[in-house]
C-alpha cells in the first residue's frame, strides 16, 4: 500500500523543498500523512475546476505546480473560492501537495521541458542553485540549426496546449536567432540578466509593458534579445508530463493522470 507519506517523500526527493524560494509555500496544503494513495492528479493550478476534477476522477491526491495558499489568508470558509477549494478537497478525502519554484529549478522542470519543447541543446540554467551547475532557475541553449523568431514562435505555439492569448513576439519575424534564454512562468526578473541579454530570443511569459518595452528598445538598439511571450499556464503545463514520469517510476501501482483542463485564467480575445 502507498501512502501520502510516502508520495510525499517521493516528491521531497524529486523536488526538495529547501531549494524553494524564501518567499515560496510548497509542501503538503491537505491530508492525513497515513491515507491510502491510488490515483494523483496533476495540475498546473489548484482551482476549482482542477478540484471538482479530482473528484470526479476519485483521486487520492491533487498534485499541483502553484500554490493555492501563497499569500496568507485569514479564513478558509467555504463561501470564498481558496475555502471551497480546500473544503472540497478534505471532504472528498483528497490530499493537496503543491511543488512550485523548487520544480521549476530541476534538471526536469518547467524551465527544462521548455527547452526540451524546442530542441535546445548544451542548456544551462540562467541562474544557478547552488553548486549543482544543472539546477537552477531558467535555461539558455542553443538550437542545432539557426531558424527565425516567427519559425520559433510558431513552434511553440504548436508544443503547448492553446490559450486565448496565444504566443507574442517583440523583434523582426524574419530575423535569425539560435541561442535562446527560456523561463518557464513569469520571467521578466531575468531580462537584463547576462545570460538573457547575450541570448538571441528570450522565451517566458507575463511580459508586463514597461520591463518589455525597454527590453524591445534595447533589442533595436542591437543589444539584448528579441522576445517571446506565453501564457504562463502554457508555459508550465509540459513539466506535468514529465512528473508523471518520474513519478510513475517511484511509486508502481499508483494511477497517475495529468489534467487536461485549460486553467489559464483567459477565456477569449478579440482583434483589433
Amino acid at each position: 500500500m502507498t501512502t501520502l507519506s510516502d508520495v510525499r517523500a517521493v516528491v521531497e526527493d524529486l523536488w526538495p523543498a529547501d531549494r524553494a524560494e524564501g518567499w515560496d509555500a510548497v509542501g503538503l496544503v491537505a491530508g492525513d500523512p497515513s491515507q491510502r494513495i491510488e490515483r494523483i492528479l496533476l495540475a498546473v493550478d489548484p482551482v476549482l475546476e482542477t478540484a471538482a476534477e479530482a473528484r470526479e476522477l476519485n483521486a487520492d491526491m491533487l498534485l499541483v505546480h502553484h500554490p493555492l495558499l501563497l499569500r496568507g489568508v485569514t479564513s478558509v470558509a467555504a463561501d470564498r473560492p481558496k475555502g471551497r477549494i480546500v473544503t472540497d478537497l478534505i471532504g472528498s478525502g483528497i490530499a493537496l501537495l503543491a511543488a512550485h519554484t523548487n520544480a521549476d529549478i530541476v534538471e526536469r522542470g518547467t524551465s527544462a521541458e521548455l527547452a526540451r519543447a524546442i530542441g535546445l541543446t548544451e542548456t544551462r540554467p540562467i541562474v544557478a542553485n547552488g553548486a549543482d551547475e544543472s539546477i537552477g532557475l531558467g535555461r539558455i541553449g542553443t538550437l542545432p540549426e539557426p531558424t527565425t523568431l516567427g519559425a520559433l514562435a510558431a513552434k511553440l505555439a504548436q508544443s503547448l496546449p492553446s490559450t486565448a492569448t496565444g504566443v507574442r513576439g517583440a523583434g523582426d519575424y524574419t530575423e535569425t536567432v539560435q541561442r535562446i534564454a527560456v523561463c518557464g512562468g513569469a520571467g521578466d526578473s531575468l531580462l537584463e540578466h547576462e545570460a538573457v541579454l547575450e541570448a538571441d530570443a528570450y522565451v517566458t511569459a507575463d511580459l508586463r509593458h514597461h520591463p518589455a518595452s525597454e527590453a524591445r528598445d534595447r533589442h533595436s538598439m542591437g543589444a539584448g534579445p528579441a522576445l517571446i511571450d506565453l501564457s504562463h499556464w502554457a508555459s508550465e503545463w509540459l513539466w506535468l508530463n514529465a512528473a508523471r514520469e518520474q513519478l510513475a517510476e517511484r511509486l508502481p501501482g499508483v494511477e497517475i493522470t495529468v489534467s487536461d483542463l485549460r486553467t489559464d485564467p483567459w477565456d477569449f480575445a478579440l482583434p483589433q
